[in-house]
C-alpha cells in the first residue's frame, strides 16, 4: 500500500503507472487536455491500476452520452477484477469502486455520498473530493457541494496537496448558494495558491456575473487568459462567461467574435460545448442580434442527439437547438423521448418527470395548461437539472419569455422575483420584457 502525491492509497507497484496517474489527477484538477493521455499511460503501464480504472469509469459517465454508459460498466468490471487479484485492493480503492458502482447504476447522489462518507476522516484526499464535487454539480446539489467542501476546509491547510484546487471548489460551492463576498475572497485565494486553478477563477467570474459587475468580470478573465486558454474544452466555457459579460455591456460584435473564436472554434458534440453554444446564440437572438448561419452549425450534433436523454440538462439544450433550427419532427421526437424517460426509474427519470418534461414542452411550444400553471413548481425544481445558476439562467429566461408571450404578467413577475434573488436584473431580461405581450 502506498500514498500517491494526492494522498490516495493505491495497490499498484508500478512507478511508471503511479507517475502517469498523478499526472492524470493533476490534469483533472487543472482541466488539462493531456488528462486522457495520462490516464491511458497509467493503464498501459499497469492495466490493473484500480484507481485509474475507476477514474476512467467516472470520466465516461460525466460525459453524459448514452454510448459511454457501457464502457463505464466495463471499467467497473475491470476495477473489481483488479482488486480481486490484489487481495481486495486498498480501502481507498474499494470506496472508489463502490462509488462507481452506484454511479453506473444511475445514482450519482449515492455515489457522491459514499465518497464523502468514505473519506470523511481524510476529506482532503483530492480525487474522491473532486469526483464528488463533479457529481453533485451535475445534480445541481449546491448544498451537498458546500457541505463537502466545508468538511474539507476543516482539515485543509496551504500545505495540503492540491490545496488551491480544493479551495477553488469551495469557492464555487459558496457562489452557487449566493455567498458572493466569501466566494470572491476564497476564489481569489485559490488562484493565488494555484494559478492553474481554472475552476477557482471560474467561480469568481460567476460572482461578477451575478452581481452585474461586467467590467470587473471581463478584467478578471482577461487577466487569467494565459492560464485558462491552456485548458481542454473548459476553455470554451470560460470564453462563454467572457461573452456573457460582454453581452451585458451591449458589445454584440465582440460577443460574436468570442463565439466564433473561443466558444465554438470547432464542431464538437460534448454536451457542455453544446450548452455554451445554444444558450449564447439564444441570448443573442433575444437581443435582436442576427447570428447568421451559426445555428445551422449545430444541426448535425443536435439531430444526432435527439434521442439521448442520459442527462436531462443536456437533452434540454439539444431540444432548444432543434427548436431554433425549425426541426419540428425532431422536436416532437425529443419531447417524446423525455416523456419516456419520465416514466422510467433512476435519478434522471425523476428529474425528467419533475421538471425536464414540463420545461421541454414549454421550450418546444407544446405546453399544456398544466405546464403553464406549474411554472412556480418548475422554477423551484430547476436546480434538479444540474449545472450552475448561470447555466440554468437560460431556462429561467426561457420561462420568462414564455410567460410574456402568454400575456401572463403575474407569472412573469414571479419569475423575475425568483431570478433577482441570484442575479441582478440585466439588459437581457429587459429585452425579453420589452417584447413580451404584457
Amino acid at each position: 500500500m502506498r500514498l500517491d502525491a494526492f494522498n490516495l492509497s493505491t495497490s499498484t507497484t508500478s512507478e511508471e503507472a503511479q507517475t502517469a496517474f498523478e499526472q492524470a489527477v493533476y490534469g483533472l484538477a487543472a482541466h488539462r487536455p493531456t488528462t486522457g493521455a495520462a490516464l491511458d499511460a497509467a493503464l498501459q503501464a499497469d492495466p490493473g491500476h484500480v484507481a485509474a480504472l475507476a477514474l476512467k469509469g467516472f470520466a465516461s459517465l460525466i460525459l453524459a452520452r448514452s454510448e459511454l454508459v457501457a464502457p463505464a460498466g466495463q471499467a467497473l468490471i475491470a476495477a473489481r477484477r483488479a482488486m480481486t487479484s490484489r487481495d481486495g485492493g486498498t480501502r481507498d480503492e474499494r470506496i472508489l469502486v463502490e462509488s462507481l458502482d452506484r454511479a453506473v447504476g444511475g445514482s450519482f447522489s449515492e455515489a457522491a455520498r459514499l465518497l464523502d462518507d468514505g473519506f470523511s476522516e481524510r476529506a482532503t484526499t483530492f480525487l474522491p473530493f473532486k469526483i464528488s464535487h463533479a457529481l453533485r454539480f451535475m445534480l445541481g446539489d449546491a448544498d451537498g457541494m458546500l457541505s463537502a467542501s466545508s468538511r474539507v476546509m476543516e482539515q485543509w491547510s496551504t500545505d495540503t496537496p492540491a490545496a488551491g484546487f480544493m479551495l477553488g471548489c469551495h469557492a464555487f460551492a459558496l457562489e452557487e448558494l449566493g455567498f458572493y463576498d466569501a466566494a470572491e475572497e476564497v476564489g481569489r485565494q485559490a488562484v493565488g495558491l494555484e494559478p492553474d486553478d481554472a475552476w477557482g477563477r471560474h467561480a469568481v467570474s460567476h460572482v461578477y456575473e451575478m452581481r452585474g459587475e461586467a467590467a470587473k468580470g471581463i478584467d478578471w478573465l482577461e487577466h487569467g487568459r494565459a492560464s485558462w486558454t491552456r485548458c481542454n474544452n473548459f476553455s470554451f466555457h470560460m470564453a462563454w462567461h467572457l461573452a456573457l459579460l460582454h453581452l451585458e455591456q451591449g458589445d454584440h460584435d465582440q460577443v460574436l467574435r468570442i463565439y466564433d473564436d473561443e466558444v465554438r472554434p470547432r464542431q464538437t458534440d460534448d454536451f457542455r460545448d453544446m450548452a455554451n453554444a445554444v444558450s449564447l446564440l439564444w441570448r443573442l437572438g433575444q437581443t435582436g442580434v442576427d447570428v447568421g448561419s451559426r445555428w445551422s452549425d449545430l444541426a448535425e450534433t443536435a439531430l444526432s442527439r435527439r434521442r439521448d436523454t442520459t442527462l436531462v440538462f443536456a437533452a434540454l439544450h439539444t431540444l432548444a437547438a432543434l427548436v431554433a433550427l425549425g426541426e419540428t419532427d425532431s422536436v416532437r421526437e425529443m419531447v417524446e423521448e423525455l416523456a419516456l424517460k419520465a416514466r422510467g426509474t433512476g435519478e434522471q427519470a425523476r428529474v425528467a418527470a419533475d421538471v425536464g418534461l414540463p420545461l421541454a414542452r414549454i421550450i418546444a411550444g407544446l405546453s399544456m395548461g398544466r405546464d403553464r400553471r406549474s411554472l412556480d413548481a418548475i422554477l423551484a425544481d430547476l436546480p434538479k437539472i444540474g449545472g450552475s445558476n448561470a447555466q440554468r439562467d437560460f431556462f429561467v429566461l426561457a420561462l420568462a419569455k414564455a410567460a410574456g408571450a402568454n400575456g401572463d404578467r403575474a407569472a412573469f413577475s414571479r419569475i423575475c422575483s425568483v431570478r433577482r434573488h441570484l442575479k441582478v436584473e440585466d439588459r437581457l431580461l429587459g429585452s425579453i420584457e420589452t417584447h413580451a405581450s404584457l
